[in-house]
């Protein structure tokens, strides 16, 4: 399948530049150019690319912008941002806009061809260090939600052992279900009391049914 390529970037010499790399390749097809975000829109529309490689610096709008609005009116038209941008800001705009590759302009060749042929089929192509900011990304998320303190103070964990006592489980039936020991179930018990301030299974039911945990 040839891949019909839409080329945006405000600098004509750089538009030039990415026409002779691509000329040679039997695949692609430079179907047209556009120096800004809004004739990149337009673009989108009367030159129906598969692929449209997209600066993120352009003059009257951002290419995160126009990624924005191009996805929306044509979703299967695939965009790889070609940028100087390597910051973790622009990148995750970007991503978030619809974009599915993300190639800094000092990339050998054989990256951006990459990208754009992974694009054309639907694969996203992120450059090496921009996908590790991904992962990042990803892992502090993770780690921040595992941490977040829950209903009160109560950890997630916290959360489901209390509602499963609130239900009239015992400590060996939690152990069982949340596949840990009768220790730690006990543990996790006596963290609850203190962090709620209960002193009876029968204030702890209370609690649960007050806060939604189980119906009355």
């Amino acid at each position: 399948m040839t891949i019909r390529l839409l080329l945006v970037d405000d600098h004509a010499v750089v538009r030039s530049g990415l026409r002779m790399l691509l000329a040679s390749e039997a695949d692609v097809e430079i179907v047209g150019e556009a120096g800004s975000g809004s004739e990149a829109v337009s673009a989108a529309g009367s030159a129906r690319p598969n692929v449209i490689l997209m600066d993120i610096g352009l003059p009257d709008m951002t290419g995160i912008e126009a990624a924005r609005l191009i996805k929306s009116k044509f979703p299967n038209i695939f965009i790889v941002a070609l940028t100087i941008h390597e910051d973790e800001e622009y990148f995750f705009k970007m991503l978030e806009a619809g974009a599915s590759g993300y190639v800094p302009k000092r990339a050998a060749p054989e990256e951006l061809l990459t990208a754009i042929r992974a694009a054309s089929r639907g694969e996203v192509y992120l450059y090496p260090s921009l996908a590790k900011l991904l992962v990042k990304d990803y892992l502090s998320q993770e780690r921040q939600q595992e941490n977040k303190p829950l209903l009160d103070g109560l950890t997630e964990r916290e959360q489901e052992v209390l509602s499963l006592l609130a239900e009239g489980a015992t400590n060996d039936e939690i152990a069982k279900s949340l596949v840990i020991s009768p220790k730690t179930v006990e543990r996790h018990r006596e963290n609850i009391m203190h962090k709620l301030n209960l002193h009876s299974r029968a204030e702890l039911v209370r609690y649960a049914i007050r806060k939604g945990i189980i119906k009355a």
